[in-house]
């Protein structure tokens, strides 16, 4: 009985700062540790969350990881606020930017053999919100999201009729097939229109853009490879 009060007592004296620092050192050294902390202790981190989380776990302030990134200070604060979803080239900067992968910010997965992802529970991420979708150009739901350490991003992207023409560069290469609607795409200097059954791969550090080209909403099945953070 004294020897099992003794134990009790000991893990007593664990104050929540030392748990919080054991909890900084996982995270720094293996990103999976701290998803499975968390699905364990039922913590539910947004995106804005984790990506202010990490910045200030790596020293940064907001200017450093806009120098980083190319992304303007304003709409940085407007992420972090979870006022608006960054876009995913955006995502992979700031992945890169933070030395994390892009995925971990859309979800930090588990570490397991396989992930099973049904129809009925992809979950659509507006760019700006639901009230302001249409307005952005597009939404995107991840198709592989429980999936810790993942190299690949597969993802559902809806693109609505918008005229807006967003360019993006960032590192590795993407993979785009149409399900549904018609596509215009920009890489460099070439101009295509794709219709369902087409499919493109280019290198994502050329400037590069999609758009839905007709009156209707285009689906996508994208797949980002980011490489390394």
């Amino acid at each position: 009985m004294k020897k099992e009060k003794a134990k009790r007592k000991t893990s007593a004296r664990v104050s929540p700062a030392k748990s919080k620092a054991a909890r900084h050192d996982d995270f720094l050294t293996d990103s999976a540790n701290i998803a499975r902390i968390q699905e364990v202790e039922g913590e539910k981190e947004s995106l804005s969350d984790r990506l202010r989380r990490v910045r200030e776990m790596r020293g940064l302030t907001i200017r450093d990881l806009s120098s980083r990134t190319g992304i303007n200070i304003a709409t940085l604060e407007r992420i972090e606020s979870g006022e608006i979803i960054p876009a995913l080239g955006q995502l992979v900067r700031l992945g890169r930017a933070l030395d994390m992968k892009m995925g971990y910010f859309i979800s930090p997965g588990i570490d397991k053999l396989m992930s099973v992802v049904r129809k009925h529970e992809r979950r659509p991420i507006s760019r700006y919100g639901e009230a302001k979708s249409i307005e952005c150009g597009y939404f995107y739901e991840s198709l592989a999201p429980e999936k810790a350490d993942r190299l690949m991003e597969p993802f559902i992207v809806t693109l609505v009729p918008t005229d807006i023409e967003e360019f993006s560069a960032h590192a590795g290469q993407e993979f785009i097939y149409v399900l549904e609607g018609e596509m215009k795409v920009q890489v460099g200097d070439r101009v295509d229109l794709l219709k369902p059954g087409d499919a493109i791969y280019y290198d994502s550090n050329q400037p590069h853009f999609v758009r839905c080209a007709g009156t209707t909403a285009t689906k996508l099945l994208a797949v980002l490879y980011t490489g390394s953070p």
